[in-house]
Parts: C-alpha cells; structure tokens; sequence
C-alpha cells in the first residue's frame, strides 16, 4: 500500500513528517474556491521547501488466511458437517 507523506521543515527542530492527509484546508463559499484556497495553502508549504514523498507500508496477512479453503467442499464428510450446521440453525431459527 502506498500512502502519501509531506515532509517539511520545523524551525529548530528538524523536519515533520505528515502521512495520509496533509491537514491543510482550504474553504471557501464556493467548491472552486475552496480548492483555490488549498492550492494556494498547499503551494506556500511547497515553496517554503516541503516536499512530498510516498511510502511503502507492507501489506500483513491475517494469520490463519493459510488455512482458508483448507477443506475440500466435495468431500463428504463436510457435506454432512455442512448439512449437520444448516439443520442446527434451522432448528434455532425455529425456536427463537
């Protein structure tokens, strides 16, 4: 997954990055303006010697995905395990 990152400048303490979302906003009374105004928001950031990077975050695996389809829906024995649950559920349904 590739997220956007904003890196700039903080005096006296190095630089800030800043993933996702850039926390700049830019309103206006109009949509136009309001992305006029974060254009212009956003270029004095660039201009002031921020820049704009991507990261690279890698994706992670739920751990048991390794056994998912582990079990063969052709073989009988699920088909009566399958069969057995629906019948359970069934009858829950009937009680409630």
């Amino acid at each position: 997954m590739e997220i956007p990152v904003l890196i700039e400048r903080v005096p006296g303490n190095g630089y800030r990055a800043t993933g996702g979302t850039f926390a700049i906003v830019g309103e206006g009374a109009t949509p136009e303006e309001a992305l006029s105004q974060f254009k212009e928001r956003f270029s004095a950031k660039l201009s002031n010697g921020a820049r704009i990077a991507s990261v690279t975050i890698p994706s992670i695996e739920h751990p048991w995905m390794e056994f998912a389809g582990m079990f063969d829906p052709n073989d009988p024995l699920i088909q009566e395990w399958h069969a057995i649950m629906k019948e359970q559920r069934d009858h829950d349904e009937d009680v409630e």
